[in-house]
C-alpha cells in the first residue's frame, strides 16, 4: 500500500553551516537526511520538480524551507514538491503501437513532402529576393539622379551668387 504525507521541511537551520558555495548541496542532503528519517527507509528519491526548486537560485541561495509531498512504496520513497504537475504513464496495447508505427510511416511520407515543399519555397524565396534587388537598384539609381540634380543646382546657384569682397 502507498502510504502518503506532506512535510514542510526547514532547511535553513542545516545550510547556514555550510559554506556560501556549497549551501544548495547541503539544502539537498539535509532534505534526504529529513525523509530518511521520518520515512523509515534508505531507498530516498527527490523528484525532478523539488530538485529544480532547490536549485532555482543557485548553488549559494536555496530556499529556506520546502513543502513537500512524500510517498512511500514498499521500502521506496519519493518526495516531489506539493504543487508539480503529475505524469501518469499509460501501458500501451499491442494495438497502440501499430498505430505508433502507422505514425512513424506517415512521419516519413510528410517529411519527404515537406522537403519538395521547402524546394518550392526556397524557389519563391529567391524570386522575391530578385525582385527586392531589382527594387533596390532602381530605387539607388533615381537616388543618385537626384543627388547629381542637386549638385548641379547647387553650382549654379553658387556662380549666380554674387562673391563678396573681403573686408579691410
Amino acid at each position: 500500500m502507498a502510504e502518503e504525507r506532506i512535510y514542510t521541511i526547514p532547511l535553513r537551520k542545516e545550510f547556514l553551516k555550510a559554506p556560501r558555495y556549497k549551501r544548495t548541496a547541503k539544502a539537498a542532503k539535509a532534505l534526504r537526511e529529513f525523509l530518511i528519517k521520518h520515512m523509515k527507509s534508505e531507498n530516498v528519491k527527490i523528484g525532478k520538480y523539488l530538485n529544480k526548486e532547490i536549485w532555482k537560485h543557485g548553488a549559494k541561495n536555496p530556499p529556506g524551507k520546502v513543502q513537500v509531498k512524500v510517498t512511500k512504496d514498499d521500502d521506496l520513497v519519493k518526495a516531489e514538491l506539493i504543487n508539480a504537475p503529475v505524469n501518469k504513464e499509460v501501458k500501451g496495447k499491442k494495438e497502440d503501437k501499430k498505430e505508433i508505427k502507422e505514425s512513424k510511416e506517415e512521419k516519413e511520407k510528410r517529411e519527404i513532402l515537406e522537403k519538395g515543399f521547402e524546394k518550392h519555397e526556397t524557389k519563391v524565396q529567391k524570386e522575391a529576393e530578385q525582385k527586392m534587388k531589382d527594387e533596390i537598384k532602381h530605387s539607388s539609381l533615381d537616388t543618385k539622379q537626384e543627388q547629381q540634380k542637386a549638385k548641379t543646382q547647387k553650382i549654379i546657384s553658387k556662380s549666380q551668387k554674387p562673391i563678396h569682397e573681403k573686408k579691410k
